[in-house]
């Protein structure tokens, strides 16, 4: 069983993220595109102190080894208790376990420390891997967005998938 926890990402943290974005180029493209310097890391950290973007790496326990990332962002509250979900695995460490692990952590974090209502993830039709992730946490696929989101240049399409509070904890 993969073994791995979410943690707050530190300024130290810098280096080994951009060195597992720079391996996970093909993996990634063109699903995302994470940052791959300093400045960009630096963004992220400081955007993460903002109310609305929960930032998480995802370590492996018996080496603290980053294998990937969780974001929420776009958190509204209010009536709406509401946040869009991004996900990424290092190519190192793809399809080991790592990142449905991390989504169960990832969850839990989300409904009961964040006291979320709604959690949404927006995915690219031809990104099969991120798809089965969703569908295997519990999402259910909602929609189809065409021309729903900028990456890379290009507006592409996304499925809508979510899950609510009341599906993981019915789990």
């Amino acid at each position: 069983m993969a073994a791995v926890r979410l943690e707050t990402p530190r300024a130290a943290d810098q280096g080994e993220f951009i060195e597992l974005v720079e391996a996970s180029t093909d993996l990634h493209r063109p699903w995302t595109y994470p940052p791959n310097d300093g400045p960009g890391y630096r963004g992220l950290l400081e955007r993460n102190r903002s109310q609305d973007f929960d930032f998480r790496l995802v370590r492996r326990t018996d080496d603290d080894a980053i294998v990937g990332i969780f974001e929420l962002s776009g958190i509204v509250r209010g009536f709406f208790q509401s946040a869009y979900l991004g996900y990424w695995v290092g190519a190192p460490y793809a399809r080991n376990g790592y990142m449905s692990e991390g989504m169960r952590h990832l969850l839990r974090h989300a409904f009961s420390e964040l006291r979320l209502h709604r959690v949404e993830a927006n995915i690219q039709p031809g990104n099969t891997a991120s798809r089965k992730l969703a569908r295997r946490a519990g999402f259910r696929r909602e929609g189809f967005s065409p021309r729903y989101l900028k990456i890379a240049g290009r507006w592409r399409d996304h499925e809508r998938w979510a899950i609510l509070a009341e599906d993981v904890r019915a789990r």
